[in-house]
């Protein structure tokens, strides 16, 4: 599946943002999907995810309370809402689909959308 991202800006500690990732190919629906981010000089990592049929959602312990991740089936989207930004979660975020899930790994997941810059000032 074709990922593509968008959303990103700069916004100031303690406000939101909303990151969008279309997708396009394959059966949307049979993929669960994910948010994984990475700042300058550190491994990608593990933001949150979301079940193909919504059900279940998952989330870093760093982001468990600010951000939401959603699914819109019908629309091939997936979104993830960031509220109470710190400047510690200026990264690029990328979207991610897999068909299996196993784990929260980068190399693990499938397929990879381009990354949006997210950047939160103090």
């Amino acid at each position: 599946v074709q990922l593509q991202a968008s959303g990103g800006g700069l916004v100031q500690a303690g406000g939101s943002l909303r990151l969008s990732c279309l997708a396009s190919g394959r059966i949307f629906s049979n993929y669960h999907l994910a948010w994984f981010r990475q700042a300058p000089g550190k491994e990608r990592e593990f933001v949150a995810a979301i079940r193909w049929s919504g059900s279940s959602t998952y989330y870093a312990d760093s982001v468990k309370g600010r951000f939401t991740i959603s699914r819109e089936n019908a629309k091939n989207m997936v979104y993830l809402q960031m509220n109470s930004l710190k400047p510690e979660d200026t990264a690029v975020y990328y979207c991610a689909a897999d068909p299996r899930m196993s784990s929260w790994y980068a190399p693990t997941w499938h397929d990879w959308g381009q990354g949006t810059q997210v950047t939160v000032s103090s």
